[in-house]
């Protein structure tokens, strides 16, 4: 079975929202070919402590990046750091602060845009800086990325409906429009992956409120869905809210090497085989 793992994390977007919206991953699941779960996001529900909640399984607590402002590399081992150390290949397209977090900060817009050192923790890399970057550009620089260099994790961070949801809110034509859209390139895409054996994630940092902010700690700021398409997951929609620190140990078990030690020991619903994480 393959250990190569696709994330995507669509930042901003809601587990309600996301549910209404993406029509052909829905598919998936009503035709038993997915399977789909509520995720509770950590605290703060802020993009730059949540990118580490995501990446390293740790809480704001103890890794420090405690706010949107928190402009230094991560002191903990991320799941880049992981692959690397275990012989894997690891690439990202992603908002320059996924770069600050674990590559080098203050980001060098010249420098940093392009990324291509086997001896970095994130060995293939691009990154944008504009909030409006296309969210179709991000999913196939991704796709060039894959097929250039054919990383076993390739982590995927669109920005645009957390631009959308921040300016016109969760409740509008504009946020849900957003959704759709990325919908409609995800369409092309998962195919593509699905037929080249990957363990695909698709999942969000933090949800939005209807007035267009994020972190505090309603339901809309907080739950967010995680859409599994994998062999190795029983398809199906699940009750259970999952702690959004389990994430990375999934992405291990998925990869098939061990989580770090700092990372959280969870029962995965679905997970088939070895299910404690």
């Amino acid at each position: 079975m393959s250990n190569k793992v696709i994330a995507i994390v669509v930042d901003g977007m809601r587990y309600d929202k996301a549910c209404e919206a993406l029509g052909f991953i829905q598919h998936l699941v009503e035709t038993n070919q997915a399977s789909l779960y509520k995720v509770k996001s950590e605290l703060p529900s802020l993009s730059r402590p949540l990118y580490e909640v995501l990446l390293t399984g740790t809480p704001a607590s103890m890794n420090g990046i405690t706010s949107n402002q928190a402009v230094r590399l991560s002191t903990e081992k991320s799941l880049f750091h992981l692959t690397k150390e275990n012989g894997l290949r690891n690439g990202t397209v992603s908002y320059y602060w996924v770069s600050e977090l674990y590559n080098r900060a203050p980001f060098h817009f010249i420098e940093d845009r392009e990324q291509e050192d086997e001896s970095n923790p994130i060995q293939y890399g691009k990154f944008y800086w504009d909030d409006d970057y296309p969210d179709s550009h991000v999913l196939m620089d991704a796709e060039a990325l894959r097929r250039k260099y054919d990383p076993q994790f390739l982590y995927i961070h669109p920005l645009g409906v957390d631009v959308k949801g921040e300016i016109f809110g969760s409740e509008s034509k504009e946020y849900r429009e957003q959704i759709l859209k990325m919908g409609s390139v995800l369409a092309q895409l998962l195919p593509i992956w699905i037929k080249e054996g990957y363990h695909i994630l698709i999942t969000s940092d933090h949800g939005m409120s209807e007035y267009g902010n994020h972190g505090g700690i309603t339901d809309g700021e907080r739950d967010v869905p995680l859409f599994i398409i994998s062999p190795k997951v029983e398809p199906g929609i699940y009750g259970e809210v999952v702690p959004q620190l389990a994430f990375a140990p999934l992405v291990c078990e998925l990869l098939n090497i061990e989580p770090s030690d700092k990372m959280i020991s969870y029962q995965f619903p679905g997970l088939k085989g070895k299910v404690t994480l």
